[in-house]
């Protein structure tokens, strides 16, 4: 690729400085507190902001707080919560039509970022199945501000049916 006026072959001093400051200012580089070292902590991070409303079959509703744990550099609810909520979500959502004789397989989570979610702020989050049959379900999950009723996320997960391992 040749070098434009948009493109610099050459990084400068300048352009280094400021991305370096970015990623320190976003926490890259930071050590790993111990009691974040530990397996599947991210559910208690995730559990700990996330309470149940209502739950039928193919629907279920949560409502989140947005705390201090799951912001971004920016003050927002950070991305990977959001995937991490509605991958739970989603889960609990297609249990409600799924057998126990099923094992659920996450073939595919996909997220759009509509709008931020703000500090204290606080999410309706509406899973719902969109299709179940022998060997897929599909489950949408939508985020909501709930003071303005505002899309915020839009997710959908793509689950295969396995039969139970008979190890």
């Amino acid at each position: 690729m040749a070098a434009t006026k948009e493109t610099p072959e050459e990084i400068t001093p300048e352009i280094r400085e400021e991305i370096a400051q970015f990623v320190k200012r976003v926490g890259v580089g930071q050590k790993m507190k111990a009691e974040h070292n530990v397996k599947d902590s991210f559910s208690n991070l995730v559990g700990g902001v996330l309470k149940l409303i209502s739950i039928k079959r193919g629907r279920i509703s949560c409502l989140l707080h947005v705390k201090p744990p799951i912001l971004n550099g920016y003050g927002g609810m950070h991305g990977g919560a959001v995937g991490a909520v509605a991958e739970r979500v989603a889960i609990a959502c297609a249990r409600t039509v799924v057998g126990k004789d099923k094992d659920l397989f996450l073939g595919e989570l996909s997220l759009s970022y509509l709008s931020a979610a703000p500090h204290k702020a606080e999410v309706i989050v509406d899973g719902s199945v969109v299709r179940s049959g022998r060997n897929l379900t599909v489950v949408a999950v939508n985020f909501r501000l709930k003071k303005s009723g505002q899309l915020a996320f839009l997710t959908r997960a793509t689950f295969y049916n396995m039969p139970v391992s008979s190890l």
